[in-house]
């Protein structure tokens, strides 16, 4: 092991590769871009979150000097819409504007002054027409687009729906909109090609989607539109759709020269999609002993203006709204809806935040309302190997809920004041309005694309003289696949340098760089590609030597045969380059609802314990302490792991205490980091992380994603905990200030159909009687609602 790790292996803390750049900021992202003969591109956006365009004169910004191309939607040779699941969005305003921020005419100029003061010159008169802000309302009104108003309507159920136990209890849960809040904004670089096509440099999460987009809009085939990858400051979900990719390609077109866009912070928030703000109702009813009896539940989730990823996101809540637990019995419907609000799509944890809010804060008031303790009713609950979801699918694969939960109960609680008290450095709160409280929360999370997507990616691997290349289309956004792949290729290959070279589309597909996904998929396709080029490596060792390649190894960059030393990787074939190039699919998923019931290649499960200090006067909160215990498969890189445990745990705690995305009237009034709140390192809790590692069947040395279950996590135990210091319901996140200092918000309610037991702990507790209970989204429009799809 200590020689593997020197050579820094599978298994090993190996060290980024771009790290040292980037710690010295010399690391060149995609806003540092530049090129000889260089034009600068700008946006004009919508003011009006719904109008229609009744006039656009592009003339006088055409005659500035220094304008070199102005375009509209008439500008487009191609197709002008585009989409990642719908093609219901247009490249530019086809002469209406369904949100404020929508891009209406793009400009290229010799330099961003002037390419905005073009942009302000361009005439646009629109006439206003009311703003469809309301998601419940969007279910039954007119339609804001040809499409209709409903993106997806996901309906099943499972068992007896309407079995009882003793206690039921039934709540409203509201989720705020959040921002990905990378610290790069969107930039780009585009560059027309000698054979007539474009090529790009951007920073993206999905190269090949982008192209295929490209193309739609240019009118060009895919082998004229080349996608490089730019240096990326972040992503979390918020590049998987396209911004300025087809602008600058298409400016780039028009002029002949090379065309730049770099977003201001204001521009990136209105450009790039948010997690879906949504409401959820559940009802959870238990036998006496804790056993969940059935599961009904409701969703709605505001997917904004146009579609991007809103289909897809809706089944990931329905379905996971069951939690990590068996349910025998249950019904599940949800809608995902246009308005005018900003368009939402992909983000960290992909609709399984919401309904782990949701889930776990109705496993904690169910076990209050039985007087147990919240970790046995999660325990008595926990799925196994072997049980079926309600969706139909068997759980085939390590289903270690229990071993997750016992594994953070049994790390012990911090000890004395928070290292902050709440408020933070200033410390405004006093010591005698101070509670703390704990909470746990388990939850599960798909892994990889889900319902018939194909899941691949393609990777080329070559070997010279002990030196190894790596080349894939997997956009590398800081989630580590750059360290992963030099560990793979340093453990089965024994290269002493490897180098992995900039993803671009001149290889095929990697897939998005999302849903948990490149390990499992890029990492096994280099995987695959390093074992080819050892086989060949030793095939000809085998036959400079006449040996039989049976008997050869390889280990720590030394070619053995039966066990001894013979030569090494770097002197085994000089001069020589073995190559080779692999492909990996996952096994095939299905829809929701056919009859082959898989919908998920696999799941990710993690457990955490939340400790915080809450000022109940002032409603300040400040987290001590986030105990984690995750099912990782196996330790691939014990450093980036952790990296990935720590920032998930961060970004889901500011889901739960600050970040919001406010929009009123259609428009976002919290465009910057002044006003959006992220968590810094001084609200950062300390953080215990622990491991099970039970390895994932069918992928390399076990490997699984880890990505996004301690987001999802994070949310509700941080809720949680926040609940039990304050003894109050707090059914909606952000958890704001007022929410606790005021007691707002709406407590369980609880129903017995037996005599209700002496004492139950339930906070907030409401007993009525069977007639009284009414179904909380009732109005959600029973009928009327059809899918958009």
């Amino acid at each position: 092991m200590r020689e593997q790790a020197q050579l820094g292996g599978v298994g090993t803390s190996a060290r980024r590769p771009d790290g040292p750049a980037k710690v010295r900021g010399e690391f060149t992202y995609a806003g540092d871009l530049a090129a000889e003969g260089m034009l600068v591109g700008v946006t004009l956006r919508s003011p009006h979150p719904h109008a229609r365009i009744t006039r656009i004169d592009t003339a006088a910004a055409r005659a500035l000097p220094g304008v070199h191309a102005v375009l509209t939607a008439d500008d487009v040779p191609g197709d002008l819409h585009f989409g990642l699941t719908l093609r219901d969005e247009p490249v530019l305003a086809d002469g209406v504007v369904r949100y404020a921020g929508e891009p209406v005419a793009v400009v290229a100029a010799v330099d961003a002054a002037t390419a905005g003061r073009a942009a302000r010159a361009v005439e646009v008169d629109y006439e206003p027409l009311p703003a469809l802000t309301d998601p419940q309302l969007s279910l039954t009104a007119e339609p804001l687009h040809p499409d209709g108003n409903v993106y997806r309507h996901v309906s099943y159920r499972c068992g007896d729906p309407d079995a009882r136990g003793v206690v039921t209890v039934e709540n409203t849960y509201r989720i705020g909109m959040q921002d990905p809040a990378f610290l790069a904004p969107e930039a780009g670089l585009a560059w027309p090609t000698p054979d007539g096509g474009v090529a790009i440099d951007v920073a993206t999460q999905w190269l090949h989607s982008d192209q295929q987009q490209i193309g739609w809009a240019t009118g060009l085939p895919p082998e004229k539109v080349h996608v490089r990858l730019a240096g990326v400051g972040g992503a979390f979900g918020g590049r998987e759709d396209v911004t300025l990719q087809t602008h600058a390609c298409l400016l780039a077109l028009a002029t002949g020269r090379p065309v730049k866009f770099e977003y201001t912070r204001e521009e990136s928030f209105l450009a790039h999609r948010q997690r879906h703000p949504g409401t959820i109702w559940l009802r959870h009813s238990a036998d006496a002993s804790g056993r969940i009896v059935s599961v009904e539940g409701r969703v709605l989730l505001d997917g904004g203006a146009y579609a991007s990823t809103s289909p897809v996101v809706i089944t990931n809540t329905v379905t996971l709204l069951q939690g990590p637990y068996r349910v025998d019995n249950g019904r599940f419907e949800g809608w995902s809806v246009r308005t005018n609000n900003p368009s939402c799509g992909a983000m960290r944890g992909f609709g399984v935040p919401q309904a782990a809010f949701a889930h776990e804060a109705q496993l904690d008031a169910l076990a209050a309302a039985l007087g147990m303790d919240p970790v046995e009713v999660r325990l008595h609950n926990a799925l196994q190997r072997g049980d079926v979801a309600t969706y139909g699918q068997r759980f085939d694969a390590p289903t270690p809920v229990r071993e997750v939960l016992e594994g953070v109960r049994a790390v012990p609680l911090p000890q004395g004041p928070a290292r902050n008290a709440p408020g933070g450095v200033g410390r405004s709160a006093e010591g005698g309005t101070v509670r703390r409280g704990v909470g746990y929360a388990v939850t599960i999370k798909n892994l990889a694309f889900s319902e018939g997507h194909v899941d691949e990616s393609t990777a080329e691997v070559s070997l010279c003289d002990g030196h190894a290349t790596v080349h894939t289309a997997c956009a590398e956004v800081g989630q580590g696949f750059v360290t992963v792949a030099e560990q793979v290729a340093r453990t089965v290959l024994g290269a002493s340098t490897v180098e992995v070279t900039q993803p671009d589309t001149l290889i095929a597909s990697a897939g998005s760089t999302s849903a948990s996904r490149q390990t499992m998929a890029s990492g096994t396709a280099v995987h695959r590609a390093c074992l080819a080029v050892r086989d060949r490596l030793l095939g000809r060792v085998a036959r400079e030597h006449g040996l039989d390649a049976a008997e050869l190894t390889v280990a720590d960059g030394v070619v053995c045969a039966a066990g001894q030393p013979l030569t090494t990787v770097a002197e085994a074939a000089p001069g020589r380059t073995f190559r080779a190039t692999e492909h990996f699919q996952h096994p095939d998923t299905h829809p929701l609802g056919s009859p082959e019931a898989r919908m998920y290649v696999g799941y990710g499960f993690s457990a955490q314990r939340a400790v915080v200090d809450v000022d109940v006067e002032l409603g300040l909160v400040s987290v001590v302490q986030i105990a984690s215990c995750q099912d990782v498969g196996t330790v691939i890189n014990p450093t980036q792991l952790l990296g990935q445990i720590e920032g998930g745990i961060v970004q889901g705690m500011g889901l739960a205490l600050m970040e919001e995305v406010v929009v009123a009237d259609g428009r976002i009034t919290n465009p910057d980091f002044q006003d959006y709140l992220i968590p810094t390192i001084i609200d950062a809790p300390e953080i215990v992380s622990t491991y099970v590692t039970d390895p994932q069947p069918g992928m390399p040395h076990g490997w699984k994603g880890v990505g996004e279950p301690p987001l999802c996590t994070a949310v509700p135990v941080v809720a949680a905990a926040v609940r039990a210091a304050t003894g109050l319901a707090l059914p909606a996140v952000p958890i704001k200030p007022e929410h606790i200092a005021l007691g707002l918000g709406t407590p369980p309610t609880v129903t017995w159909t037996t005599p209700r037991p002496a004492d139950p702990t339930l906070i907030g507790t409401v007993v009525l009687a069977d007639e009284e209970v009414e179904d909380a989204l009732g109005t959600m429009a029973e009928e009327g609602a059809s899918p958009g799809r």
